[in-house]
């Protein structure tokens, strides 16, 4: 994990070994230091709430010294702890005989089906039984693409009549699972503009059939976000955190970005644990995220 971290946050790494090294080479005092080290994470995109935090932090762990060696791993420690801390919150149990059911939500172009894809391939080839159901009703295209994966991946797809009930099919999609049975089912819902009530309003709908259909379901809420796009994607997190009880984060197009500490953001403002992180697109580039070797990778 940490050599595929390191290479793909390659970005982000090169821009913060930048600004550190030049820091070394400065011999600045220590406050100055903690100020251009402010200055480099909000670049990366950690944000300016959490950027502050974060340096108050690595303030009061280094009172007695003025060595950047010892500054730095106070930063690394403190990173560590606070993504830890959000990732440390788990999906609710799933009583016994019946499907445990993922809804994945996103707005278009954030790599939510791709991502869905990735899900499927790994939990089936970890022994586990998938079914998969294309509740994106309003675009045909987006229905056609999960069924293409479905036929490449050897899963069920349940799908629906284009322009139906989303909810409709996330109903089926769980019958079909009882009675085939799957013990997973991920449900695509149709991407969503964050700032549009009535579709974000839908996805209520579809959580409420599925509570009605499987105890506890859904059992996560996985919200795919866009790296690339930086604070928007902090954005876009508020907004479905508001309606749909997001339960976690799958971060996509980490490889591509030098802000990668967007991640940081997410985790340290809404609590919200990163559940897995895209690193390209090939099936198996989804890893499990894990504070410590994210941290190791920017910094190593």
């Amino acid at each position: 994990m940490f050599s595929t971290l390191r290479e793909k946050l390659s970005k982000t790494r090169s821009a913060l070994k930048q600004r550190l090294d030049a820091l070394v080479q400065s011999g600045k005092p220590r406050e100055e230091i903690l100020d251009d080290l402010a200055e480099a994470l909000i670049l990366a995109d950690v944000g300016v709430a959490a950027t502050e935090k974060i340096i108050d932090s690595v303030r009061a762990r280094t009172l007695k010294t003025d060595s950047f060696s010892e500054i730095r791993e106070a930063l690394k420690a403190d990173l560590v702890e606070r993504l830890a801390k959000a990732a440390s919150s788990a999906p609710p149990a799933v009583p016994p005989g019946q499907p445990e059911v993922w809804m994945i939500v996103g707005v278009n172009g954030g790599g939510k089906t791709t991502t869905i894809a990735k899900l499927a391939r790994r939990f089936r080839d970890r022994g586990r039984k998938v079914g998969l159901a294309a509740a994106d009703t309003f675009r045909a295209a987006a229905q056609e693409q999960l069924v293409l994966w479905g036929r490449r991946l050897g899963l069920d797809v349940v799908t629906g009549r284009y322009g139906g009930d989303p909810a409709s099919v996330a109903f089926d999609a769980v019958r079909h699972a009882v009675g085939k049975g799957q013990d997973l089912v991920l449900v695509d819902t149709a991407g969503r503009v964050h700032t549009n009530a009535n579709l974000m309003q839908e996805l209520e709908k579809i959580k409420r059939i599925l509570g009605r259909e499987a105890s506890g379901a859904p059992h996560e809420i996985l919200l795919v976000l866009d790296a690339a796009i930086g604070q928007n994607a902090l954005v876009q997190a508020r907004e479905f955190l508001k309606v749909s009880g997001i339960t976690g984060i799958a971060l996509t197009k980490l490889d591509g970005t030098a802000k990668g500490g967007i991640v940081v953001a997410i985790a340290d403002e809404l609590g919200l644990p990163i559940r897995f992180i895209g690193t390209g697109e090939g099936e198996d580039d989804l890893l499990d995220f894990s504070p410590a070797a994210f941290v190791d990778a920017l910094f190593e």
